[in-house]
């Protein structure tokens, strides 16, 4: 297991990702070891676990999270093809399709059209645990996408407006009994009312820097509450159509199949991943004297946070504390749970949230009719040793 930061490097972490101060701040946007508190080890991260594989993929240890923001240098990241490298001063965004105005857009014409912030967290749809390592929260900075999309004028047609990345690579396309191989750029749509909506930004800063080749230099797209493949990066073409959109990742990959029964016959429901499915997990587990603490994340689509509970082993459901200062309605809530002496050895230690319409974060056993793994909410057991 990897050694975990001193109560110093936290502390500066965590001024560095939050970009705050001492005074005033919750203890868990800080959460600096006190003295003699001590970090609980999770016994169930695999040997074999890499952090990170450059250049594809990095997952965040969630044992750090030290505040609402995740350092861009260590948000999560994965992606379909390759790292494409465009050149910030030689970018074109491409406005195509049913527009009254189609547009060939410099990075600072955008920036022309306004700028504002966002905090959203988001996760791959894949993400599950025990890490739950495919995720992170972020300050982004960019245009709010229905102000280009009324600058440009969507024609009444209108269905989906499609986003398309510069990143590509060759793929085998059944059609019936033939297999074509074609190099496509990836690509996903969103309906006309979502990409119309307030929340959807074209975002080209994370946490007041450039956006990295990592996560999409020099644009990208941002839908608050939806899973990480909406999150299209390297956006090179928004094009409006009428027709839905049928790229491989969007209709074929990135949908959840799930056994159900109608008039007493066996099924199968297929839906699309697009918002995200309520989730919590316990990200971090510390010992002071004879009591342990708790921390942990919720993600959701943005629908408020009733309640977040935390179990140890077998034992009753015990109300967590909502951190009340992470009020973005796209950014992590945070919780934490004080458990009161703890017994030496191995023990299991879960949570669940609910929010503010009554949905319950599930169990396993009410997800056991989901065939697929993407959309993995269910409730995440950890494991820890208390010495």
């Amino acid at each position: 297991m990897d050694k975990m930061a001193t109560r110093r490097d936290v502390l500066k972490q965590g001024l560095v990702a939050a970009g705050l101060g001492i005074a005033g701040v919750p203890a868990w946007v800080l959460p600096a070891l006190a003295q003699g508190e001590v970090e609980v080890p999770f016994t169930d991260i695999p040997e074999n676990t890499r952090w990170d594989i450059p250049p594809e993929r990095r997952l965040l240890d969630i044992r750090t999270i030290d505040g609402v923001l995740t350092p861009s240098d260590k948000f999560a990241t994965t992606q379909h093809y390759n790292h494409p490298q465009l050149d910030p001063a030689a970018f074109r965004l491409e406005v195509t399709g049913l527009v009254d105005r189609p547009q060939s857009l410099a990075l600072d014409d955008l920036k022309k059209l306004g700028a504002t912030d966002l905090v959203a967290a988001f996760e791959c749809s894949g993400n599950r645990g025990p890490l739950h390592g495919l995720c992170g929260s972020g300050r982004w900075t960019g245009v709010p996408l229905a102000r280009l999309l009324s600058a440009v004028g969507l024609k009444t047609p209108v269905r989906e407006v499609v986003f398309y990345g510069a990143d590509h690579g060759e793929e085998e396309v059944d059609f019936r009994t033939q297999k074509l191989m074609l190099d496509v750029r990836f690509g996903r749509s969103l309906p006309r009312d979502v990409a119309l909506s307030a929340e959807p930004l074209l975002a080209w800063a994370l946490n007041g820097d450039p956006l990295s080749r990592h996560q999409g230099s020099p644009l990208r797209l941002i839908v608050p509450g939806w899973y990480g493949v909406a999150n299209v990066k390297w956006l090179t073409q928004i094009h409006a159509q009428e027709e839905p959109f049928m790229g491989k990742y969007q209709s074929r990959w990135y949908r959840t199949i799930r056994q159900t029964t109608l008039n007493g016959e066996t099924t199968y429901m297929e839906t699309a991943v697009t918002r995200m499915q309520l989730n919590s997990f316990v990200a971090r587990v510390t010992k002071l004297g004879n009591r342990c603490t708790v921390r942990g994340v919720v993600l959701n689509d943005g629908t408020p946070i009733k309640q977040v509970e935390v179990r140890v082993d077998d034992g009753p459901w015990g109300t967590a504390t909502l951190d009340s200062r992470t009020t973005d309605r796209f950014g992590w809530k945070l919780f934490s749970y004080v458990w009161n002496n703890p017994a030496p050895g191995p023990h299991t230690v879960v949570s669940r949230a609910t929010d503010a319409t009554g949905r319950v974060q599930p169990t396993s056993e009410d997800n056991a009719g989901k065939r697929t793994f993407l959309e993995e909410n269910s409730q995440a057991p950890r494991k820890v040793v208390v010495s």
